[in-house]
């Protein structure tokens, strides 16, 4: 795959993509309290993501996370972000893969200007997934698990933020292994070492929370 810029824009597709993915699916289950006034605890989920707490209260943090595109942090922003890089890798996606990422942003845009969201909001979805399949069954080796390194490591770093299927983190590192194989990637030694050490030889994770977002956030410089 070319030039190191456009492995960069292959893993930030894959982490972004799979950023909109889990943060969905996470606070889909919850969207219907938050919106009914429900207390729901957004100042610990912004405590664990790692994002400043911008917001008064559960419905403003509904509404602001999902769809805010002036908030960095939002749902909507990491949506755009994908569509940045897929943009840039017009040449290496087909039409119909890239048409999918643009019908993933009309489906937010479409659920913030719903009273009842969840419909366009597992549209998202639907479109995100469209998209890899359409994707990978054209891309060659090397270029699929690029991004698909780029969904491991976000698929472990949300899993470990969030206590999310944490049963499957010595499953998504193993893979994560087996992708980097399969691509001229460098990863940084040290953390993958530490990382491996710390959840595959181990059985379970043996690090604290901390440690493990720091290997996996140093894995890569791109």
């Amino acid at each position: 795959m070319g030039s190191k810029v456009k492995s960069g824009n292959l893993y930030w597709l894959g982490r972004y993509t799979e950023r909109v993915l889990i943060t969905l699916r996470f606070l889909m289950d919850s969207y219907d309290r938050m919106i009914d006034d429900c207390e729901v605890d957004y100042a610990a989920f912004c405590a664990q993501m790692g994002i400043e707490n911008v917001y008064t209260d559960s419905k403003d943090f509904c509404n602001r996370f999902l769809f805010d595109s002036g908030n960095p942090d939002s749902i909507m922003s990491s949506m755009r972000y994908a569509y940045d890089n897929a943009i840039v890798l017009r040449e290496v996606l087909t039409s119909e893969g890239l048409s999918y990422i643009q019908m993933a942003i009309t489906s937010m845009e479409r659920a913030s200007d719903s009273s009842s969201p969840l419909v366009e909001l597992q549209c998202v979805i639907d479109n995100i997934l469209a998209f890899r399949g359409s994707c990978y069954e054209h891309m060659d080796d090397i270029t699929r698990n690029i991004i698909r390194c780029g969904s491991s490591v976000e698929r472990i770093d949300l899993s470990i933020r969030l206590k999310y299927q944490l049963s499957h983190l010595n499953h998504e590192v193993s893979m994560l292994l087996n992708r980097l194989y399969k691509t001229r990637l460098e990863a940084n030694k040290d953390s993958l070492d530490h990382l491996v050490d710390a959840v595959l030889d181990s059985g379970t994770p043996s690090a604290t929370s901390a440690q493990l977002l720091g290997w996996v956030e140093s894995l890569f410089s791109l």
